[in-house]
């Protein structure tokens, strides 16, 4: 009778966590096989095994020292204008120049902006560019995505499990219908917030506390963004509509932030998580204002600030990692409301149409002004 008692309880515990697990497998929302496994294991206590276990892998997968580039993006059909030297615009433009790794002959079309998206009236809305980011890694290369200051407007979005489980959200989960005809690109947000160390707030929704110290997306009534440490260069006004906090900022006043190779205290993440060969993104602006959103495969957490200053971002953080989570869609909508895009770099996982249907992450969308 003993024998059997121990044998239903072991059943029972072990119940318990099969039904949790199937209930994760099936919540609402694009999400893969893996990623809501993982995400199983992280929310049950198995966060640090996760941890060590992708930076074990991620950082044995060194990319070779010398070859062609990984990944460049599509080439537009409207190059712009150089000034002799890849990858600096005339100032008039509003475009900042793109900073080439010193004594490596550049490629061609390497670091030079051209227009991947423009309105029905010929203005640019997104520009976007690729350059290499690693010296001791030339294969590896990052790419660029600008959103002139003036021309966009920027949203956040709730997923059906970021910010939080279950949260209401009276636009959806995806995109909304209403905005669907003025949508420019989608992009992904930041860690989940129980590993952002920040917070995230709506007008809607104050879903979770926003954090001092912490890299802030702030997003203003006007649909313009700035991005800086809350409390400190940024903070909370009455035409602020949205925030949204992950980690610490990796660009500050122009400069690389110090310490990202030791990230002391995880600022950046878990401790080790720096060194990780990985798909990476950060988000940032430029000194004239204009939104830069960059992304590439094989990155560090210390190359793609590099990158990110590279591109010309003055003020920038570190958004999310890894393959099944960055993605940046350039949309271009149709008539009777549909939407076609394509990726920013052919790499990437995600398809460009992600966000068009209900996502379990929260995730940024421009819309043209």
């Amino acid at each position: 009778m003993r024998k059997r008692w121990i044998a239903l309880a072991i059943c029972l515990l072990l119940v318990v966590p099969a039904v949790s697990y199937v209930r994760a497998l099936l919540y609402p929302g694009n999400a893969s096989f893996s990623v809501r496994t993982v995400e199983w294991f992280r929310d049950h206590g198995g966060g640090g095994l996760i941890d060590a276990i992708e930076t074990w892998k991620y950082s044995h997968q060194q990319p070779p020292a010398t070859g062609a580039p990984i990944d460049v993006t599509t080439p537009a059909t409207v190059p712009a204008p150089t000034t002799g030297r890849p990858g600096v615009r005339p100032t008039s433009t509003g475009l900042p120049a793109v900073h080439l790794l010193p004594g490596i002959p550049a490629l061609p079309h390497e670091g030079a902006w051209s227009v991947a998206r423009q309105s029905t009236t010929g203005v640019p809305l997104i520009w976007t560019n690729w350059f290499r980011v690693d010296p001791g890694h030339l294969p590896v290369t990052a790419a660029a995505a600008l959103m002139p200051r003036n021309t966009y407007h920027l949203h956040l979005q709730p997923g059906t499990r970021e910010p939080t489980v279950g949260m209401q959200s009276k636009t959806g989960y995806s995109v909304p219908q209403a905005d669907r005809s003025a949508l420019v690109a989608t992009f992904n947000a930041g860690f989940k917030m129980n590993d952002s160390h920040g917070g995230w707030w709506t007008t809607e929704s104050a879903a979770v506390p926003l954090v001092d110290g912490r890299a802030s997306v702030v997003i203003s009534r006007d649909g313009s963004a700035r991005i800086g440490t809350w409390n400190r260069t940024v903070r909370m006004t009455k035409d602020v509509v949205a925030v949204r906090q992950n980690l610490d900022p990796v660009i500050a006043d122009g400069q690389v932030v110090p310490g990202l190779t030791v990230n002391a205290n995880g600022r950046w993440g878990t401790v080790k998580s720096q060194f990780q060969y990985t798909w990476r993104s950060g988000l940032g602006t430029d000194a004239n204002g204009n939104l830069i959103y960059v992304v590439g495969s094989k990155l560090t957490l210390a190359t793609l600030a590099a990158a990110m200053h590279q591109a010309g971002i003055v003020q920038g953080m570190e958004l999310d990692i890894h393959s099944a989570i960055v993605s940046f869609g350039i949309e271009q909508p149709g008539p009777n409301g549909t939407v076609t895009g394509h990726r920013l770099l052919p790499s990437i996982s995600s398809p460009a149409n992600r966000y068009l249907v209900d996502d379990q992450r929260d995730f940024f969308y421009v819309t043209a002004k």
